[in-house]
């Protein structure tokens, strides 16, 4: 064979690429050897970048915008939320009217200003995480789905989750729910003493899912709040002391009143039943009458809570007032019952006792006197 045939046999060989050294289509599958074949994966590279960077590039800019839309909608909607809270807190011109008492007065006299302060706060405060929770938590499924994660095997799986969670925790569903709109519509705040219908207490905490209440005895008790079917509030708005006057039947019941009148109304100016009584103390009438007495119905508007303390300081002052003026809370024994009750014991005393006083055995051993004309 002469030299160039076998030239052009190793031409041949080295012309024609082997299955198993032949470059591959990936530029990226091995590193280039020769001048030429790091151009050409170059190349591809650049090729490949430039055909996929328009796709990052629009990815990009939608994941940004989404970003940024959700995050101004959820300023936008807190700043809302807010202006909403600020004009709950704000009293209305009627309120400011009431004076000394114009907080404690606030809407008719059921809720304070401290207290729809608070209100207020804790119902902004709701808002305002389950606002943030649904605008990002959005805004985080439309991101996934632009990188291009499928969401469907996602959003079942959270489907079939929400709903064995729903069942499952029903109650505690019940009670959070519960807690909401015990809190919005304020129906009672810690320091409030309040029956609940299985327990009775002063309100410590009041949760979303439990409120703590302080026994009379000292217990706490943890109290589901959507067990509660029922709430007595005995410390919203105000209390009413309530003081029935028992007087002699044969009394005055106007210079009675009169007397009553004046003696609330000095206690009405003095310290502290001056922040405690509200309004003016009324009687309201007459409200038994027995044979040797009459009672009546006084009445006074309290601080919430105070009902009692200013029931036992008014009958106090009532009974200095009356025994300084005379007035009697009872009448008399009638003098004729007495007599007669004197005349009956006297006769069933007569009645009890012999004749004559002398011993029927001493009178034996006398002679029998002489009959006339014997």
């Amino acid at each position: 064979m002469s030299s160039s045939g076998a030239f052009g046999l190793l031409a041949d060989a080295s012309s024609t690429p082997s299955p198993s050294s032949g470059p591959s289509d990936d530029p990226l599958s091995r590193l280039p050897t020769s001048p030429s074949e790091a151009a050409e994966a170059t190349r591809q590279a650049a090729g490949w970048l430039s055909s996929s960077w328009q796709g990052w590039l629009e990815n990009g800019l939608r994941i940004l915008l989404i970003m940024v839309l959700a995050l101004v909608l959820r300023a936008v909607l807190q700043k809302l939320i807010s202006k909403f809270i600020a004009r709950m807190v704000r009293p209305s011109e009627s309120e400011a009217e009431l004076g000394r008492f114009g907080g404690l007065l606030a809407n008719s006299g059921v809720v304070n200003t401290e207290r729809r302060q608070q209100r207020s706060a804790a119902i902004g405060s709701v808002l305002r995480s389950v606002t943030s929770f649904t605008i990002l938590g959005t805004a985080g499924l439309m991101v996934l789905s632009a990188l291009g994660v499928n969401l469907a095997p996602l959003l079942a799986s959270a489907g079939v989750a929400g709903v064995a969670i729903g069942f499952g925790a029903r109650n505690l569903v019940t009670d959070f729910l519960s807690g909401v709109f015990m809190i919005m519509e304020d129906q009672y705040g810690v320091g409030d003493e309040i029956d609940t219908g299985v327990a009775t207490g002063t309100v410590l905490e009041v949760g979303l899912r439990v409120t703590k209440l302080r026994g009379a005895n000292g217990e706490i008790w943890y109290i589901r709040n959507g067990e509660v079917k029922r709430i007595a509030n005995m410390s919203q708005g105000w209390a009413t002391a309530s003081v029935d006057v028992q007087v002699g039947y044969k009394e005055d019941l106007v210079r009675v009143e009169e007397l009553i009148k004046e003696t609330a109304e000095q206690l009405a100016k003095e310290t502290p039943y001056d922040e405690l009584i509200w309004g003016q103390v009324k009687v309201l009438g007459v409200e038994s009458v027995a044979f040797d007495s009459v009672v009546l119905r006084v009445e006074a508007r309290t601080s919430p809570g105070k009902a009692l303390l200013v029931a036992r300081t008014l009958r106090q002052r009532l009974k200095a007032a009356f025994d300084e003026a005379g007035v009697k809370l009872k009448e008399d024994a009638p003098a004729a019952v007495t007599v007669a009750a004197s005349t009956v014991e006297a006769s069933a005393g007569v009645a009890a006792a012999p004749a004559d006083p002398i011993p029927v055995a001493t009178q034996t051993g006398k002679p029998i006197p002489a009959q006339p004309g014997e």
